[in-house]
């Protein structure tokens, strides 16, 4: 049993904490007005804490599961953050997205007080969070990850050691900006079948039995067929992070982002016309609609 403290009780984070206690690891998590209902959590026997600091000064490993780099920072640097509470020999495990050239920062500052580090951002969805099927992506050191593993295991099923601290992030990034891409070209294919009067099912149907077919399409499937954008519950804002990131990092080493500037631009459209917080399938409809009238 391993007291573990968790930042970030989010939809992903919900399921990892959950995990977390079914295996029967004592939990204690931020409180957060960003968090989750933590009902059920506490019932099964998490506790909460006020303060980073706290909670890190109690926990033998700490798991960050928040939004982006900002936050990341936040809570690990900040005047109340985990830094000022760590133990030596606490592991942080940072399961959120973030930038890699942060990432391998705030892990150096961590290393320097005496703590470890693991970057392992996740894939797959909250339903798989809940299930403890997640993937995860794990930069650092090989022994460390290999005595992580069981902890890690709790709520995924695939786990890879990617490499290095930031090579988790940096996967990550590879991994959305293809995930996110072909969400993003089929959207607007199916945007432009919508103009030209081309039947959904059709489309959906060709596509399958084509080249077409992949679990891009398998996750918009429900909004082209029933309407129902859910099969994606990622918003389009934490899309245009990943992106961002992915295009902040490509630039950095002088890779080409020509596909990927314009996946971005779709998706900060989106945004600045007040969609935000819609769903990424939602973007089909929102393409549709583009200098109609």
């Amino acid at each position: 049993m391993t007291h573990i403290g968790m930042i970030g009780i989010g939809m992903m984070g919900h399921g990892i904490a959950s995990n977390l206690l079914k295996h029967g690891h004592r939990l204690s998590v931020l409180a957060h007005p960003g968090n989750q209902p933590l009902d059920a959590l506490l019932a099964a026997g998490a506790r909460t804490c006020t303060t980073a600091q706290a909670l890190a000064a109690e926990s033998e490993v700490v798991i960050l599961c928040v939004t982006g780099t900002p936050q990341v920072e936040a809570v690990l640097l900040g005047d109340d953050g985990v830094l000022k509470g760590l133990r030596a020999g606490t592991v942080v495990i940072d399961c959120s997205t973030a930038v890699p050239d942060s990432t391998e920062k705030v892990a150096a500052r961590v290393l320097a007080q005496g703590g470890q580090f693991l970057d392992a951002p996740m894939t797959r969805t909250p339903r798989e969070a809940a299930e403890g099927r997640l993937n995860l992506l794990v930069g650092g050191d090989t022994a460390l990850f290999e005595r992580c593993r069981p902890i890690l295991a709790c709520f995924a099923e695939n786990i890879v050691h990617t490499g290095p601290i930031g090579s988790g992030h940096r996967m990550k990034l590879l991994h959305n900006y293809v995930s996110l891409g072909t969400v993003t070209l089929l959207a607007e294919a199916a945007a432009c079948a919508q103009r030209a009067g081309v039947d959904t099912g059709t489309f959906v149907d060709v596509l399958t039995k084509g080249g077409g077919w992949g679990a891009a399409l398998e996750r918009l499937k429900p909004a082209l067929l029933q309407g129902d954008p859910t099969g994606l519950r990622f918003s389009m804002a934490n899309a245009l992070k990943d992106l961002s990131y992915y295009n902040d990092m490509a630039q950095a080493i002088e890779a080409e982002t020509g596909l990927a500037q314009a996946v971005q631009s779709t998706l900060s459209q989106a945004c600045d016309a007040g969609h935000a917080q819609a769903l990424v399938p939602e973007l089909i409809g929102l393409l549709a609609q583009r200098k109609q009238g």
